[in-house]
C-alpha cells in the first residue's frame, strides 16, 4: 500500500475549483449570516453562545478520541479562564484545564503565527503527567523511532480498525518546517478551503504520540476564526465532526490510499461544516430561550442560590432536581434548600413532577409554559 505522503508529488495538493465553489459560496453565506445575527445581540448572549459552542467544542473533539469529558468540568475551566461567572459548576482536574487552555489559545489568539514551541505548548497542555493512560509519552516534542510505527487507528482496542500508517520519525522535522511554513507564509486561498487542507496535512504526518486528532482539530479551528475574523466561537466543527465519526474516519482512509488531488476530502469537509453552521442555528435558538427564560425569572426576587440552580438547570442538568440535589449545587442546608425550592414553585418558575416523598422532584418551566403564564399575567 503507498500512502499519500509516500507519493512522489507529496505534499502539492491539488483541487478543482469549480467543483467546490457552490459549496464554499453556501458555506461563507451561511457564516456570514450567522455572524450577523451574532452582532445583533447584547454582549451577554454573544459571550453565552460562545461558551457553550467552545464547551461543545472541547467535549467533542475529545469524544472523537473515545475520550469522555464530563461536560460541566469543561464549561467550569472555560468559563473561569473568560471571566465568565462560573457558580455552582464543579472544580476542575488538570487534563480539561489543559484541553481548554489549548482551544482558547488557537481561537483567541488566531492572528498569531503557528510554530514549533506553539505546537508543543499545545502537547503539553494535553498530556500534563507526561502519560497518555498508563503510558509515558515523549510530551512537548515529536515522536521518536523508539515509539515505533505511527498508525491511525479507530474502535475500540479489541476491535480497532487501522486508517493508514504515518511518515517515519526522521521525517518529521522537515515535514512539519514545510507544514509550518505553508500555514504562516503560503500563497494566499480562502481561510476556510486552509482549514481543510492544514487538518488533513497534520492528521497525516501525526507528529505526536498521542493528541494529533485533537491538534489537528485545534488547527482547523484557527483557520475558521481567521475566516470569520472573529475569536468567539458561534459554531463547532468538531461537534459535527464527531457527530459523522464514522464519515470522518472513512473520508481520511480515503485520502490517505489516494493521490496528492485532494477534491474529495475537501467537498467533504466544507459539507460538514456547512452543517456545523446549520447545528449553531439550534445552539442560538437555545440562547435566546434561555434569555427569555431569564427575563421572566427576573420579573421578581432571585437570591444567589437560586441563580446557581436555575443555571445549572438551564445549561443541561442531568435527571431531575430533588432538595438533596439542590443543598448540594447550592451549598446549602436542606431546610434552606426546601424553603428556596418552594419558593421557586410557587412563582412557577419550579413545576413539580408526579410523585411525592421521598421521591419528590422539580424540572425547570418550560419556555412554552412560561409565555403562557406572562400572557395570562398580562391580561
Amino acid at each position: 500500500m503507498i500512502y499519500i505522503h509516500q507519493q512522489t508529488r507529496w505534499p502539492a495538493f491539488t483541487w478543482n475549483d469549480s467543483a467546490l465553489s457552490a459549496l464554499l459560496a453556501q458555506v461563507r453565506h451561511r457564516q456570514g449570516r450567522l455572524l450577523g445575527r451574532m452582532e445583533t445581540l447584547g454582549f451577554d448572549l454573544r459571550q453565552e453562545a460562545s461558551l457553550t459552542t467552545l464547551t461543545t467544542d472541547v467535549v467533542k473533539s475529545s469524544a472523537i478520541e473515545g475520550e469522555t469529558l464530563n461536560r460541566d468540568e469543561v464549561r467550569s475551566s472555560l468559563a473561569r479562564r473568560l471571566g465568565l461567572d462560573a457558580g455552582g459548576l464543579p472544580p476542575v482536574g488538570r487534563h480539561v484545564d489543559g484541553i481548554v487552555e489549548m482551544m482558547l489559545d488557537a481561537t483567541q489568539n488566531h492572528r498569531a503565527a503557528l510554530t514549533f514551541d506553539r505546537l508543543f505548548g499545545w502537547h503539553a497542555t494535553l498530556f500534563p503527567t507526561g502519560r497518555s493512560g498508563m503510558k509515558r509519552i515523549t510530551v512537548g516534542g515529536w515522536r521518536t523511532k523508539a515509539s515505533g510505527p505511527m498508525q491511525v487507528v479507530s474502535g475500540a482496542y479489541s476491535r480497532q480498525r487501522v486508517h493508514f500508517e504515518a511518515p517515519d520519525a526522521d521525517r518529521l522535522d522537515a515535514e512539519m518546517t514545510a507544514f509550518l511554513e505553508w500555514f504562516n507564509n503560503g500563497p494566499v486561498i480562502d481561510p476556510v478551503v486552509k482549514a481543510g487542507i492544514a487538518h488533513l496535512w497534520f492528521v497525516t504526518i501525526h507528529p505526536f504520540e498521542d493528541g494529533n486528532g485533537r491538534i489537528a482539530r485545534a488547527i482547523a479551528d484557527l483557520a475558521l476564526a481567521r475566516a470569520d475574523n472573529c475569536a468567539e466561537r458561534f459554531y463547532s466543527m468538531s461537534g459535527q465532526i464527531e457527530a459523522e465519526r464514522k464519515a470522518y474516519y472513512d473520508e481520511l482512509e480515503r485520502q490517505q490510499k489516494g493521490d496528492v488531488d485532494i477534491t474529495g476530502w475537501l467537498s467533504w469537509f466544507l459539507g460538514c461544516l456547512d452543517r456545523a453552521l446549520t447545528t449553531a442555528d439550534g445552539t442560538l435558538s437555545a440562547v435566546l430561550a434561555k434569555a427569555r427564560l431569564w427575563e421572566w425569572i427576573s420579573r421578581g426576587s432571585v437570591n444567589d442560590r437560586q441563580r446557581i440552580v436555575i443555571n445549572r438547570l438551564m445549561d443541561g442538568f442531568e435527571g431531575n432536581l430533588n432538595n438533596s440535589k439542590y443543598a448540594k449545587l447550592a451549598k446549602c442546608s436542606a431546610d434552606t434548600a426546601l424553603r428556596d425550592i418552594q419558593a421557586l414553585v410557587e412563582r412557577r418558575v419550579l413545576v413539580q413532577n408526579p410523585g411525592g416523598g421521598r421521591s419528590t422532584s422539580y424540572r425547570l418551566a418550560t419556555l412554552d409554559e412560561i409565555n403562557d403564564r406572562v400572557t395570562w399575567m398580562e391580561l
